[in-house]
């Protein structure tokens, strides 16, 4: 997509939703901010248990579900480390963890942040959270020995839900 472009956003939990794209395409870094995977990697790699995304692959480029590991239902299995790692929407919801524009929640916005989407109020508030996760990175080096992927895998799939290494 090009800077300039409109987007017009219309699936199960959006109506004329529009935003315009005002950066260049997967220009997220700085020094704040510097997520491990695209997008396009996190799904290939199995986020989600598979049911993310999957009404609204007509917003996003669709190189980035050519690969994506997604199902018609919540399937643990799907997700890298196939555990179930997520709570239900309804439980971010609840605890106020979502914010307009982004009904889906952090995920969501970094799709669209990724793509070139800049909202400042909110971007400042996402990359805070974003920030805020590496704890569960520093539990896992602390609690488990170098190379074994299999100590903690809850929370190595949730680092890999915000886009950290999960095999660090």
């Amino acid at each position: 997509m090009e800077i300039g472009a409109t987007v017009v956003v219309n699936d199960k939990m959006q109506r004329d939703y529009i935003y315009k794209i005002s950066a260049p395409l997967g220009d997220v870094k700085s020094d704040v901010f510097a997520p491990y995977f695209s997008p396009q990697e996190m799904l290939e790699m199995g986020v989600f248990e598979g049911k993310y995304c999957n009404d609204c692959t007509g917003e996003f480029p669709e190189s980035w579900f050519q690969n994506a590991k997604l199902s018609t239902r919540a399937d643990p299995s799907v997700n890298y480390f196939a555990i179930k790692s997520r709570q239900p929407l309804s439980v971010w919801q609840q605890k106020g963890w979502i914010l307009e524009p982004d009904p889906r929640g952090w995920f969501q916005w970094y799709c669209r942040y990724f793509l070139g989407r800049r909202l400042p109020m909110v971007d400042a508030v996402q990359i805070k959270r974003w920030r805020g996760f590496a704890r569960h990175a520093g539990q896992v080096r602390a609690n488990c020995q170098p190379a074994d992927i299999f100590c903690r895998p809850r929370q190595r799939q949730a680092l890999l839900q915000w886009s950290y290494d999960p095999l660090i």
